[in-house]
């Protein structure tokens, strides 16, 4: 994967992350952004709201996101909210910052999800409450 390929995932992936949850998307915050290789590590400085990605180290970023670049470039043109939950979840991409950071992100996400889990549930419901008559 060259630099440009790379530059242009990540920013795939934060573009369909936050049309997934805008309430992230005006979030002013520099991320570290890691990906490792076989043999070698590529850090990117990822600055938001405006999502400018450049191949550098990000020494003033308050987020490190780290993960393969093998499930990076798999996760950032597929993955919705939920898979992203899940690969923070169980390890196969870690972020690391101060915690009032990784909280307000977390809290967001996890408010995004109950809203969209509450308007799905809703709309699976019959309208106005019917019930199968059953009487013979």
């Amino acid at each position: 994967m060259s630099t440009g390929d790379a530059k242009a995932l990540i920013e795939t992936a934060v573009r369909r992350f936050t049309d997934e949850v805008p309430a992230l998307a005006n979030i002013k915050l520099v991320v570290d952004v890691e990906l490792r290789g076989r043999g070698d590590v590529q850090q990117f400085r990822l600055q938001m709201p405006e999502v400018t990605v450049t191949k550098e180290m990000a020494p003033d970023a308050r987020v490190h996101v780290s993960m393969r670049r093998e499930f990076f470039n798999v996760m950032a043109n597929e993955a919705r909210v939920v898979d992203w939950i899940e690969a923070f979840t169980y390890g196969k991409a870690t972020a690391s910052g101060p915690t009032q950071y990784l909280q307000l992100i977390r809290n967001v996400v996890e408010k995004h999800e109950e809203r969209a889990h509450l308007r799905r549930s809703r709309s699976s419901r019959p309208v106005g409450g019917a019930t199968a008559d059953t009487d013979g």
